[in-house]
């Protein structure tokens, strides 16, 4: 009689947490209540084994030699150009471009594919509610170009208005670049519906998404999405940062110009003249985050492995529960209250400032971002200055909630009436 094979018991989400180390940690002599995800991800134990495993047993640098550590290390590497295509729905591992961060990849786009295309007359289609890496790479090229910046209004709700798509997108559009998910409101745009919108009113416009927030709170796919360019970085996918990537469609990428000059990008040099290796190769001058870009790889295994899905379910109950308890905090205006939200909560309350909570917040072990959130022209659409930001991951649990809440009561005993 075959002998039984016993299951492994199947992991919850409450489970995942342990495999953080940095979560076991005190912080100010608290146990940390980590909520700034949203800024940048800890790191799961197998991510960070994956790459002091590389730098322990066969680091050497990629594509140039011919040794067993080399090879060893480009297969590696490349091998996450497929992963990353497969975790994004991309149709070849050739349209994705290993940067630094989102904000390499949208200047990449800007400086390559903006300075070749754009011209005076033409313009380039933002919203309100972007990050500044989506802010500045455009105001640059259109300063070089002569092209002019066009912006989609954000609703009190801290949705985008749709309306204003149809109305600012006309046949001098070249290029419109939204966030897929807010960072500082945790608003889910519906890029599906943006991008069709757009294509109706002028077909040929190109499309640009920053999925930094959208690849970590849940499933993405770029070819039902409709987007010509997608962005993301590592760091917040439970990666390690100084990497990112760049997603670009085929035939676009083969029209840009190099964005950088240096090894590795080329075919041949001379003094006189340069050419150049095909996409994604023409892009990536220089030696990359090797190490980075496969620890990546990991990360990617790991939040595919727990699904996306569950992830985002996940984050979803998460928020829910923490906008009851929170309800036990008077004087809380909140930032981001349309329906599709991700998890992140922004607010501002009536008895102190952003900072001075933020500081408080820290002597309890709750680690929140305050500022601006690298949103300057959001904030001042609702005429604030800061706000304070909790936001969540995969790791985040009830405990957390409940040390932000009574954080946020000390911070208001200490600063407000204590009434």
């Amino acid at each position: 009689m075959a002998k039984a094979v016993a299951q492994k018991p199947q992991r919850t989400m409450a489970d995942y947490r342990a495999d953080f180390p940095i979560l076991a940690k005190a912080m100010n002599g608290k146990p940390v209540a980590y909520l700034d995800t949203g800024a940048s991800a800890q790191k799961p134990q197998i991510v960070i084994d994956t790459m002091k495993d590389v730098m322990e047993t066969h680091y050497a640098n990629i594509h140039r030699g011919l040794y067993e550590f080399s090879q060893i290390t480009t297969t590696e590497f490349e091998a996450v150009r497929s992963k990353v295509a497969g975790f994004i729905g991309a149709g070849a591992a050739d349209e994705i471009i290993f940067t630094r961060n989102t904000t390499e990849a949208i200047n990449l786009v800007a400086q390559s594919w903006g300075r070749k295309v754009l011209q005076r007359g033409d313009d380039v289609v933002i919203t309100e509610m972007e990050h500044h890496a989506n802010i500045v790479p455009w105001q640059l090229v259109c300063g070089m170009t002569g092209a002019k910046l066009k912006v989609v209004p954000v609703n009190d709700d801290g949705t985008l208005n749709l309306a204003a798509f149809e109305h600012l997108v006309t046949d001098n559009t070249k290029i419109v670049s939204f966030v897929h998910v807010s960072n500082s409101l945790g608003t889910i745009n519906p890029a599906k519906k943006i991008i069709e919108i757009c294509k109706a009113k002028n077909p040929d416009v190109t499309m640009l998404v920053d999925g930094s927030q959208s690849v970590v709170h849940g499933p993405v796919n770029i070819q039902d999405i409709g987007c010509d360019f997608f962005a993301f970085t590592g760091h917040k996918l439970y990666g390690p940062t100084g990497v990112g990537v760049l997603w670009g469609r085929a035939d676009i990428l083969e029209r840009m110009p190099p964005y950088q000059g240096g090894g590795d990008m080329i075919e041949r040099v001379t003094f006189e003249k340069t050419s150049f290796k095909e996409a994604p190769a023409k892009f990536e001058a220089g030696t990359p985050a090797i190490v980075e870009v496969i620890g990546l790889g990991t990360a990617i295994d790991y939040v595919q492995g727990i699904g996306m899905a569950a992830i985002a379910a996940h984050e979803k109950s998460l928020f829910e529960y923490a906008m009851k308890e929170l309800a036990a905090v008077p004087g809380l205006t909140y930032y981001g209250t349309g329906p599709e939200k991700a998890g992140i909560i922004s607010f501002r309350a009536d008895w102190g400032h952003p900072s001075d909570i933020g500081m408080i917040l820290d002597q309890c072990g709750v680690a929140v971002r305050s500022g601006h959130h690298c949103c300057q022209p959001l904030m001042q659409r609702y005429g604030v200055e800061a706000t304070v930001r909790a936001s969540f991951g995969l790791y985040s649990n009830k405990d957390d909630i409940a040390a932000l809440v009574a954080g946020l009561q000390k911070a208001r005993s200490l600063l407000g009436s204590g009434t």
